[in-house]
């Protein structure tokens, strides 16, 4: 894939690789970080190397491979960080992300190697680059039984409604795939409140090698191209046994619900697999959920452009 890579992204602190779902991010990156490690051997930078941190937030997942498109083998030589790191089945957050990447940050400055941020996780992404105050928050059982009696669109709008009664950062509508994702953000909200959480010590020393400087880059392939990718995606999966991983998950006592929770290609298998739903019904409207979600994703980069993070978009 041409990168039409620039030594002037390595000026900054941290480039980040962002983009809908199928836009090639990761062939992308990994194509970028050669370039850089090239420049870096040849002594146009003074780096030792280049690594790949992923922002996806189900990638973190080990054993949900194909249905999160992790893609390993295009990696190849190049170095990845925050993938296969939480077993399947967990709640992996946000909370959880930015610690794990504050380490690797750190690692990776330590050790000399400039840092690619890539993923189309749009909230985990702004949280670490714009490094917002977050704090654990344990499981409300009362409350989220409060909640599940409510209907979806109830608890979108008291999301909404916290939201800018805090005025907390907006929220990343992806989330808004199952219930129980918005029932947990409603939790986060309703604990943290209008201060958004407290800085811990471990926040103040990151802070001082934190990311200061850092170069956007967002995949934006035309509509109807991107919608073809997604189709042939979905259907290379299907073929590659993404029902079968599915299958595997649920046949190791993960429970329905667990997968369900992780949305999209998790959710609508796992309720093939149990009888809900037909083959051909869930084939169908997953892709029509994929399509969906790249929408929303668009979305999401739009948004940060207008909370002033300037984004240097790449036709491909």
């Amino acid at each position: 894939m041409k990168t039409l890579f620039n030594i002037d992204w390595c000026s900054a602190d941290m480039l980040v690789i962002m983009g809908p779902t199928a836009s090639g991010k990761t062939a992308f990156a990994v194509n970028v970080a050669r370039e850089i490690n090239h420049c870096c051997q040849e002594g146009l930078l003074s780096y030792s190397g280049c690594h790949i941190i992923s922002a996806d937030s189900r990638q973190v997942y080990r054993d949900m491979n194909i249905g999160t498109g992790k893609d390993l083998s295009e990696y190849e030589e190049i170095t990845y960080h925050l993938i296969d790191i939480a077993e399947a089945g967990q709640k992996y957050d946000l909370f959880q992300y930015k610690r794990d990447f504050q380490k690797v940050y750190r690692e990776l400055k330590e050790k000399n190697l400039f840092p690619i941020l890539c993923g189309g996780s749009g909230l985990y992404i702004e949280a670490v680059c714009k490094d917002y105050a977050l704090k654990e928050v344990a499981p409300n059982r009362a409350l989220r039984e409060e909640l599940e009696q409510k209907s979806m669109e109830k608890l979108i709008e008291m999301l909404t409604s916290l939201k800018r009664e805090h005025g907390s950062k907006p929220h990343n509508n992806t989330d808004f795939d199952t219930k129980k994702r918005v029932i947990r953000a409603i939790e986060i909200e309703l604990s943290q409140g209008a201060d958004n959480g407290g800085r811990t010590m471990e926040d103040a020393e990151y802070e001082k090698i934190a990311p200061k400087r850092i170069k956007y880059l967002a995949l934006a392939p035309d509509r109807e191209i991107r919608n073809k990718r997604i189709d042939a995606r979905l259907e290379t999966r299907l073929s590659e046994g993404m029902v079968g991983e599915v299958k595997a998950l649920l046949n190791r006592g993960i429970k329905a619900e667990d997968l369900i929770y992780y949305g999209l290609e998790y959710k609508f298998i796992t309720q093939y697999l149990t009888g809900e739903i037909s083959y051909e019904y869930m084939k169908e409207h997953l892709a029509i959920a994929i399509h969906q979600f790249a929408k929303r994703q668009m979305t999401w980069l739009r948004g940060m452009e207008r909370r002033g993070i300037k984004i240097e978009w790449i036709n491909i």
